[in-house]
């Protein structure tokens, strides 16, 4: 796991000490790698040019290099790393079993097995919880 954006090494330094520290009681537990030139947010078409910042980018990528998942979202808009931890399990989950995770699956939790005999037939096998709002 990486963080990388176009912020300076001393701004990760900072934003690590001063506020991460203070909000999570602990240091991030990934490195932090500054993308000054935007390079690497230009490879994954997060770079706007215009402001010269990446947009919020999470990417699930596998050793042999494909992209797995992906999630893009504008500054204002925090992302939910609980949500992340999770759809990194269930990808976990699916190289070791080549079962499928369906929405809102947490380790431990029935998945989807695909086969010719689903196909058609995953509602048998699982349906999602109708959460209030």
């Amino acid at each position: 796991m990486l963080a990388i954006n176009v912020d300076s090494v001393y701004s990760h330094k900072i934003w690590n000490e001063v506020e991460l520290a203070k909000m999570a009681d602990m240091n991030i537990p990934y490195p932090m790698l500054s993308d000054g030139t935007g390079n690497i947010g230009r490879l994954f078409d997060v770079y706007d040019q215009q402001s010269g910042k990446t947009l919020r980018g999470t990417f699930i990528i596998d050793p042999q290099g494909y992209v797995h998942g992906m999630e893009l979202l504008t500054n204002p808009i925090g992302r939910c790393p609980g949500e992340i931890l999770r759809q990194l399990k269930a990808f976990q989950n699916y190289v070791s079993t080549g079962e499928m995770a369906p929405c809102d699956w947490q380790p431990g939790e029935k998945t989807i097995v695909q086969s010719i005999e689903n196909s058609g037939n995953i509602w048998k096998q699982w349906k999602p919880e109708k959460t209030q709002q």
